[in-house]
């Protein structure tokens, strides 16, 4: 729990602590060789049959705890911990060209990243602005940004295929997005990024290398998740006569690796309704989070206060006293 102290020259007070148990175990000791010799055993049984034994040590073993515990909070210990960034856009851009129909991924490549981008959604911190965006042919802001999780929501459950891919135009529309934002009158945000799922390639519109140095330039990373198997297959019906021919639709992992690691993001690879739901939840506890460094100095503070609250209740059960 603790990964550092703020001034960890303090605790070589616990030294002391540690002096004064070998001092109470010495008194111990050193009473009990006393009563063995002068006591008379039988007659002490009969006067005083009941005698604390174990229990007369618990109040000083609570105190001693105690006192340990007070000493690691003067030392000021600390971990780290996520802390949600201040005024994060997050733009969801997802593929629905027609090769998202694939059923490698049951129900079928779509449906499970519709469940899986719900569960992304209820992981981001509830300060993170939320814009998603839905592309095949073209690319559509379905929502822009905002905190209110219902309309992403209530897209997400309504995305419909359409045909071709247009991945480059989700990107350059994704910063025009983040870019057209006004927060406490600046335009823009720094602390932006776009989470792009895909299972295909750019087939229209602008090259999805010529979005590379356009989200560089923006300094705003493009983390990509590249969904479905090598296998994925859909039955594609050219002049919608209903004579569909069977086509492969495999994942160009390359491509969308190349976007990623060109703006400065990560890229995933998912195939599975499981890996995708894991890759969510990883990125849904990464993704406007920033850590830092936080001090738990009152948590041992508590600790203590609760021994030594502790130490008196037991003192006064078995000897009427307090220590």
């Amino acid at each position: 729990m603790i990964e550092d102290f703020l001034a960890p020259d303090r605790l070589w007070l616990l030294t002391l602590v540690a002096v004064l148990a070998g001092v109470y175990t010495y008194l111990q000791f050193r009473r009990s060789r006393y009563t063995v010799r002068f006591a008379n055993l039988q007659l002490l049984d009969r006067l005083a049959p009941k005698r604390p034994g174990w229990r007369r040590h618990v109040a000083a073993g609570l105190l001693l705890v105690s006192l340990a515990s007070s000493i690691v909070a003067f030392a000021k210990p600390v971990k780290t911990v996520r802390v949600a960034k201040e005024r994060s856009t997050v733009i969801l851009a997802i593929d629905v060209s027609l090769s998202m129909a694939a059923t490698d991924v049951l129900p079928s490549r779509l449906e499970a990243a519709q469940t899986a981008a719900t569960e992304f959604v209820s992981n981001l911190p509830s300060n993170i602005n939320l814009g998603l965006i839905s592309f095949a042919g073209t690319a559509r802001l379905l929502v822009p940004p905002t905190q209110d999780r219902a309309p992403v929501n209530a897209a997400i459950a309504n995305l419909k295929l359409d045909k071709a891919t247009a991945i480059g135009d989700a990107v350059k529309l994704s910063l025009d997005v983040i870019a057209n934002q006004y927060i406490d009158g600046k335009q823009g945000n720094p602390n932006a990024a776009v989470v792009l799922i895909s299972d295909g390639e750019t087939t229209v519109g602008l090259p999805t290398a010529d979005s590379i140095p356009l989200a560089k330039e923006a300094g705003i990373p493009v983390t990509t998740i590249a969904y479905g198997t090598p296998d994925g297959t859909i039955m594609v019906d050219e002049f919608g006569d209903g004579n569909g021919q069977l086509t492969r639709v495999p994942v160009n992992v390359q491509e969308l690796r190349g976007l990623a690691e060109g703006t400065g993001g990560h890229a995933y690879t998912a195939e599975s309704a499981a890996d995708l739901s894991s890759v969510y939840k990883d990125l849904g506890s990464s993704i406007g989070y920033v850590k830092e460094k936080s001090e738990i100095s009152d948590r041992f503070v508590l600790v203590a206060i609760i021994l030594v609250t502790a130490a008196a209740a037991a003192s006064l059960r078995w000897s009427d006293r307090i220590i």
